[in-house]
């Protein structure tokens, strides 16, 4: 086996039964980021698992991890809070559900309150 066939880089390929395989380490394609006219974004409420602490979660953005830690970052200046962005959602502290809504309209995006 060649050390440029590193089987520690094939992500997702389990097992071949072609003699003549050969794993192709190709860079993937970051999703884009849809318009904000086109995205629906949830807004909510959670203290599920946080020890009784209120969050504002903020669910649904398409697009790549970079354009969520943006409006993540600019989410979090605009309410005055901490927070982070994890798993495709975006997590303030508090209860800032108005606030994010207002500043995401502006924006152009359409949301959802539950």
């Amino acid at each position: 086996m060649s050390k440029n066939n590193d089987w520690k880089k094939r992500e997702g390929v389990v097992f071949s039964t072609d003699k003549e395989f050969r794993f192709e380490y190709g860079e993937r394609q970051a999703a884009s980021a849809l318009p904000p006219s086109k995205q629906s974004l949830t807004i909510l409420l959670d203290k599920h698992l946080r020890a009784g602490k209120q969050v504002t979660l903020i669910r649904g953005f398409v697009g790549g991890s970079e354009e969520l830690e943006k409006l993540g970052k600019t989410l979090k200046t605009k309410c005055g809070v901490g927070g982070s962005t994890k798993d495709g959602e975006i997590i303030l502290q508090g209860d800032h559900r108005n606030k994010a809504a207002e500043y995401l309209t502006k924006d152009g995006f359409r949301i959802k309150k539950i």
